[in-house]
């Protein structure tokens, strides 16, 4: 049997849940490693796969005293919406007729299923939970529960109700250590034809990356500059770790 000879970098694994110093067996890695690898792997592609409990959400957003409306993407399931990006940024003809009678609003949050629907089962109630009470002022609209979702699905849902600014709550691409990753990505202005360059993104929002407390605060700070300035995306600086400082 060989000898598991550690890697010198070892005692850097304590700060981080990344793949590093896992030390090897013979000219290979030790057994352990190759397992736990093997069931990172299966978790991130469980990940892509998992259908977004939407029924569970609905209850969930309603306990906390919220309305919600539940659409879906020109995609017509999970196989298509790997296949076809474009078709999961917009919404399929009956979702479209749903939203158009909605009234103007300020605000609108999407809780939308991404590459990563135990992401928002996961965190998309916390990050509300941590909105909510912020925002008393603000019109805000029912929250859209979006499936076969991409990050630009929120321009057409936000140009159809006549939003200031939309945050998508999304799951992102899983890695091999963090399967249920949520993104939040903040638009002002929202309409169809956005680009990337017109959102302000918070990524990795999770107990084990960043905290919701510190994820609501970067939101918060960027909603209020997005409404002072009129823009997001490149023209909006996160300045919120500097107003936490003074």
């Amino acid at each position: 049997m060989s000898e598991i000879i550690e890697n010198p970098w070892t005692r850097l694994r304590s700060f981080t849940g990344a793949r590093l110093a896992l030390g090897r067996a013979g000219d290979s890695l030790p057994t352990r490693e190759v397992l736990e690898f093997g069931l990172a792997h299966a978790q991130a592609r469980d990940a892509v796969h998992h259908a977004l409990n939407t029924e569970a959400l609905t209850l969930d957003i309603a306990a906390q005293c919220l309305e919600s409306i539940t659409v879906q993407s020109a995609a017509q399931d999970r196989a298509e919406y790997l296949r076809r990006p474009d078709l999961g940024r917009k919404l399929n003809a009956e979702s479209h007729s749903r939203l158009t009678s909605l009234s103007k609003c300020d605000l609108v949050f999407i809780v939308a299923d991404g590459l990563s629907a135990i992401a928002p089962e996961h965190h998309a109630i916390p990050m509300l939970q941590q909105m909510k009470h912020t925002l008393e002022s603000w019109q805000i609209a029912p929250v859209i529960i979006a499936t076969q979702a991409r990050v630009a699905l929120g321009d057409e849902i936000g140009e159809l109700l006549k939003a200031e600014m939309t945050v998508m709550l999304i799951g992102e691409r899983p890695g091999l250590s963090s399967p249920d990753s949520l993104g939040i990505y903040l638009t002002y202005d929202p309409r169809v034809g956005r680009t990337d360059a017109d959102r302000n993104c918070i990524s990795n929002v999770r107990p084990e990356g960043l905290s919701y407390e510190a994820a609501a605060h970067k939101l918060y700070h960027l909603m209020l500059a997005a409404h002072k300035i009129g823009h997001s995306g490149v023209a909006l600086k996160d300045e919120s770790d500097q107003l936490r400082l003074s």
